[in-house]
C-alpha cells in the first residue's frame, strides 16, 4: 500500500478487526508513505485511512488463501463435488464436471437454460474448462485419469462430433428438453421449460456456435502440453493425438460455426497458443493452414474501425482475441483500437472488486442463479481481458499502469473462489447481495484467463523503487530478489532488462536481478517424478548458465 497526501496519518482501521495486518516500511522521495499489508482473516475487509486534516480514505481488499492453496482448492472442489459419475443414459453426461450450484450443495443435471445442465456454451462448459486449465499449472494424476475419462467418453464422440459431415463440431448442449421423446419423469415438474432456452434435440445438437470452440481446444490443448513436458500424467493418448485433436476443432470452428466465428472469441488466445506449439513441433502443414484460417478473421477486423464485436453488441469478450491476432499478424492500428477499448472499461482503483474488473453486465442472466442485469464483479471479463493488457505491457514495459490494470484482472479472476474451492461464475455488486453467484455457470472462462496468464513481475519504478507483482520481495545494496507467489510459478517478467522468461515445465521458485551487472539469477524448483526436467524458454539473445 502506497498512501501520498499533504497531511500525515492519523489513524489507519481495520474492519473486520484484525483482517489485516499493516506495518509502515518506508518513505520514499517522491512523496509516497509505504506499508506492508498482511491478509489474515479470510474474506473482504476495509481499510479506513484518517489524515490530521479530518479526511478520510478507504482502500477495500479481498484477502484469499496463498495462490497455491487457492488452486489446490478448486480442482480438489471440481473433482469431487463436481464429478458426475452417475448412469445417464439420454444426454451422456457421465464422467464429466458439471454445473454446481453451492447454495443448495448440489449438482446441476437439468435446468431450463439447457446448456447449463449441458456441459456445453460457456455457462455449462464452465465447470470442466475449469477442471482442465487447472492441470495446466497444478498437475495432479488422479484428477488427470478421470479427466481422460471425460475425454474419451464425453467430450470426444459426445460434447464433440467424431464422425460425419459434422466431425470436430462442437454442441449447444447435451441436455435438451423433449418430453414426448422421452419417458414420463425425465423432467421435474419443478423447472419452468417453457422458455426459448430449454432447447430440443435437433437445437442442442447444432454446432452452429463458435463460441464453444474454445473450450474442447483448450482441453485437448492442456493434454498435449502434459503429455509432451511431463512424465507419467497422460496414458489414453499421445501428445500429438491432442494437438491433432486442438488443431481440428480450431479449424472446424470456421466450417460449422462460420457466423459467429467473425467475432472474437472468448478463450480465443488458445488458437494462438496452439499455432505457436504446431510450429514448435513442425507440423507445418497444419500451422500454415490454422494461421490461414485466423488470418482471414484478422483481415476482417482490420476492415472494421471497431472490430471487437460478439454474439451480444454491448459485449467485452471479443477484445481478447482480436487483440492477439491483430498484434500477431502486425495490424497494429487495430491492436491499438482494441486495447483502448479494453482500458476505457477496465479501471485501476483501490477496490478489490473494481480493479481490473472489466464491464460485465448481462451473464448472471445466462449462466447465474439470481437472474438480474447488474454490474457483475470480477466475472471472466476480468480474466480474460487481462491477458492483452499484460501482453501490451511486456512490449511498453515503462508503461505502470498497464501492469496495474492487467494484474487486478488477473487475480480478480481468482478472488470469487470460496474459502473450500466453489469457483463462482462472479459476484453480485447491488449493496442488498454483495455476496457471490451460487451457480458455477461460466467460471471457467475466467480461470482460464488466469491459468494462462499466470505470471510474476519484478519492476523498477521511478517513484515507487522496486516493486514485486506476484511475488515478495527482498532488496540489498547491490540486487534485488523477488520469490514468487503464484501458483503456476513458470512465468517471470524482469522489467528493467523487458526479459520474459516462461517454462514448459517446471517451476521458478525466486528470481534475482543485479542492479550492476545486469545479472538474472532464477532459483528452480527440484524436479519430481511427473516433472523430472524444467524447460525454460529464453529470448535468442539471452543466455543460460547452469548451477
Amino acid at each position: 500500500l502506497f498512501l501520498n497526501y499533504p497531511e500525515d496519518v492519523d489513524d489507519i482501521l481495520v474492519e473486520p478487526q484484525g483482517a489485516l495486518k499493516i506495518t509502515e516500511i518506508d518513505k520514499k522521495v517522491s512523496g509516497f508513505t509505504e506499508y506492508q499489508v498482511e491478509g489474515k482473516i479470510w474474506g473482504r475487509s476495509r481499510v479506513t485511512v484518517t489524515y490530521k486534516d479530518g479526511i478520510e480514505q478507504t482502500i477495500n481488499y479481498k484477502v484469499i488463501k496463498p495462490e497455491t492453496e487457492v488452486v489446490d482448492d478448486f480442482g480438489h472442489f471440481l473433482m469431487t463435488e463436481q464429478w458426475f459419475d452417475q448412469p445417464d443414459e439420454f444426454f451422456g453426461r457421465t464422467n464429466s464436471v458439471i454445473s454446481y450450484d453451492y447454495e443448495d450443495k448440489k449438482q446441476i443435471t437439468q435446468d431450463s437454460r439447457a446448456w447449463v445442465a449441458g456441459l456445453s456454451d460457456e455457462g455449462g462448459a464452465g465447470s470442466w474448462l475449469g477442471a482442465m486449465m487447472k492441470q495446466l499449472i497444478q498437475p495432479e494424476k488422479e484428477e488427470i485419469e478421470k479427466l481422460q475419462l471425460f475425454i474419451d467418453e464425453t467430450l470426444w464422440g459426445g460434447i464433440q462430433y467424431d464422425e460425419g459431415d459434422r466431425k470436430y463440431g462442437v454442441k449447444k448442449s447435451v441436455f435438451f428438453y423433449e418430453p414426448d421423446s422421452l419417458p414420463k419423469g425425465t423432467y421435474s415438474d419443478s423447472i419452468n421449460y417453457n422458455t426459448w432456452a430449454a432447447w430440443n434435440k435437433k437445437g442442442a445438437d447444432d454446432p452452429g456456435r463458435s463460441y464453444n470452440y474454445p473450450h474442447v481446444a483448450a482441453a485437448y490443448w492442456v493434454m498435449y502440453r502434459l503429455a509432451r513436458y511431463h512424465e507419467g500424467l497422460v496414458d489414453n493418448h499421445d501428445w500429438k493425438w491432442y494437438l491433432r485433436q486442438a488443431y481440428h476443432t480450431s479449424i472446424a470452428m470456421s466450417e460449422l460455426a462460420p457466423w459467429y466465428a467473425e467475432f472474437g472469441q472468448m478463450e480465443g488466445t488458445v488458437f494462438l497458443n496452439i499455432l505457436k506449439d504446431l510450429k514448435t513441433e513442425g507440423l507445418t502443414d497444419m500451422a500454415t493452414k490454422l494461421e490461414s484460417s485466423m488470418k482471414k478473421r484478422a483481415d476482417h477486423w482490420k476492415s472494421l474501425n471497431y472490430p471487437f464485436g460478439s454474439e451480444m453488441p454491448w459485449d467485452s469478450t471479443g477484445q481478447e482475441e482480436v487483440y492477439m491476432w491483430s498484434d500477431y499478424f502486425g495490424y497494429d492500428a487495430k491492436a491499438a483500437v482494441t486495447l483502448s477499448a479494453i482500458l476505457a472499461y477496465m479501471p485501476t482503483m483501490p477496490h478489490w472488486a473494481y480493479n481490473g474488473n472489466a464491464r460485465r453486465y448481462w451473464d448472471f442472466l445466462y449462466g447465474g442463479k439470481l437472474s438480474r442485469v447488474e454490474r457483475q464483479i470480477h466475472h471472466y471479463g476480468s480474466g480474460l481481458n487481462a491477458i492483452p493488457v499484460l501482453d501490451n505491457y511486456r512490449e511498453n514495459p515503462e508503461d505502470l499502469h498497464l501492469l496495474k490494470v492487467g494484474y487486478g484482472g488477473l487475480l480478480g479472476a481468482v478472488s470469487n473462489i470460496t474459502e473450500d474451492g466453489f469457483g463462482a461464475a462472479a459476484f453480485h455488486s447491488w449493496p442488498s447481495t454483495l455476496e457471490i453467484d451460487y451457480l458455477s455457470g461460466d467460471y471457467g472462462s475466467n480461470f482460464y484467463g488466469y491459468a494462462i496468464n499466470s505470471s510474476a513481475y519484478l519492476v523498477e519504478d521511478a517513484e515507487l523503487g522496486y516493486l514485486a507483482f506476484g511475488g515478495n520481495l527482498t532488496e540489498e545494496k547491490n540486487s534485488v530478489t523477488m520469490q514468487l507467489t503464484t501458483a503456476a510459478k513458470n512465468a517471470v517478467f524482469v522489467q528493467p532488462l523487458a526479459l520474459w522468461i516462461t517454462l514448459d515445465a517446471g517451476a521458478v521458485q525466486q528470481v534475482s536481478f543485479d542492479k550492476k551487472t545486469k545479472e538474472v539469477q532464477l532459483t528452480l524448483a527440484p524436479k519430481t517424478e511427473i516433472t523430472p526436467f524444467a524447460y525454460v524458454n529464453l529470448p535468442e539473445e539471452y543466455t543460460l548458465d547452469y548451477e
